[in-house]
């Protein structure tokens, strides 16, 4: 019997850190110090799949939104990718990151739930990047249905941003 976590599953757990992604959001140093466990987590995986190549594009959406350098986005769509960061760098996992390689399946699930939900706009936000205009105007509550229907208004909150203690 092998231990596994479905996209409904992956997406119940980012919920939950929605409502905590909305109030950390709105603390540019809280953000960066959570941006910064992100990235040390991330080096604690050993290959980046195809469906997590975005995550270098989701950590630049978040700094240049809190930033204000890029505001053509749904704080909405940014609680979503906060709270799969916060859900990657929390201590208490669906699967304990101390399981060999099976560990970080769960955080893989969840990062990939929002990479996935959140794909038209970080396609828009790798645009405006790519393009190199200094800020992008734009109405910031428009938001993709897809993630406006799977994303709700309010969310339990993570309990725990701490990152992973070593086993």
């Amino acid at each position: 019997m092998g231990i596994g976590i479905g996209i409904n599953q992956a997406k119940e757990l980012l919920e939950k850190g929605i409502a905590q992604a909305e109030e950390i959001i709105k603390e540019p140093s809280k953000v960066d110090e959570l941006l910064i466990q992100f990235e040390d987590k991330l080096k604690e995986v050993p290959v980046i799949g195809e469906s997590l190549s975005n995550l270098p594009l989701m950590i630049g959406m978040i700094k240049g939104y809190i930033t204000g350098k890029y505001t053509k986005i749904s704080p909405k769509v940014i609680a979503t990718l906060v709270g799969a960061v916060i859900y990657l760098v929390k201590k208490e996992d669906l699967i304990p990151d101390s399981l060999p390689v099976i560990g970080l399946a769960d955080d893989i699930a969840v990062i990939s739930a929002a990479l996935k939900l959140c794909e038209p706009e970080l396609d828009e936000f790798a645009a405006w990047r790519d393009g190199g205009a200094e800020t992008a105007p734009g109405n910031p509550e428009e938001v993709t249905e897809e993630v406006a229907e799977e994303v709700p208004a309010e969310a339990e909150p993570v309990q725990d941003v701490q990152p992973h203690a070593e086993a």
